[in-house]
């Protein structure tokens, strides 16, 4: 059997306030990885045969009830990561993107999946945070991430 990697994609929601950035993170429950930890409001698997980006606006629209036209989805980066404990769910590609516009008001739409849903300043984080979307989450806020990233090599 070929090596496989699962794609995921990841959307940052931010918005600018006279204090700086704001992400909108949510608090993960119930889902079996990284419970009580906050992550991306809008994040989750690649389908079969959907795009990257189409992936992104449907996790958004069925997490926090946004409409997102892939147009205002810009690009972050891109991150080959592992936990290293050779399940081939935990070999993984994820995109993330970071998003300014769209439709609508944030709220919790998967409430047996997310605790509390929140507007956050990206220098004032909540703890504790998905340690890979931290990684992100800091390069963004640093201005300094690549391209391309691995994380749990």
């Amino acid at each position: 059997m070929r090596f496989r990697v699962v794609p995921a994609a990841y959307v940052f929601l931010l918005r600018s306030t006279t204090a700086g950035d704001e992400v909108l993170l949510q608090l993960r429950q119930n889902t079996g990885y990284r419970d009580g930890h906050w992550a991306a409001a809008a994040a989750g698997h690649v389908e079969e045969g959907e795009s990257v980006t189409a992936a992104a606006c449907r996790e958004a629209k069925e997490e926090t009830g946004l409409v997102i036209d892939p147009a205002d989805l810009v690009p972050v980066t891109a991150m080959h990561r592992t936990h290293r404990n050779h399940d081939p769910i935990d070999e993984r590609v994820d995109f993330f993107f970071s998003c300014r516009r769209w439709s609508g008001e944030p709220e919790i739409v998967e409430e047996a999946k997310a605790a509390e849903l929140g507007w956050f300043p990206l220098d004032g984080l909540p703890d504790p945070v998905v340690p890979h979307e931290l990684f992100v989450l800091d390069g963004i806020r640093a201005g300094d991430l690549p391209a391309i990233v691995t994380h749990g090599f």
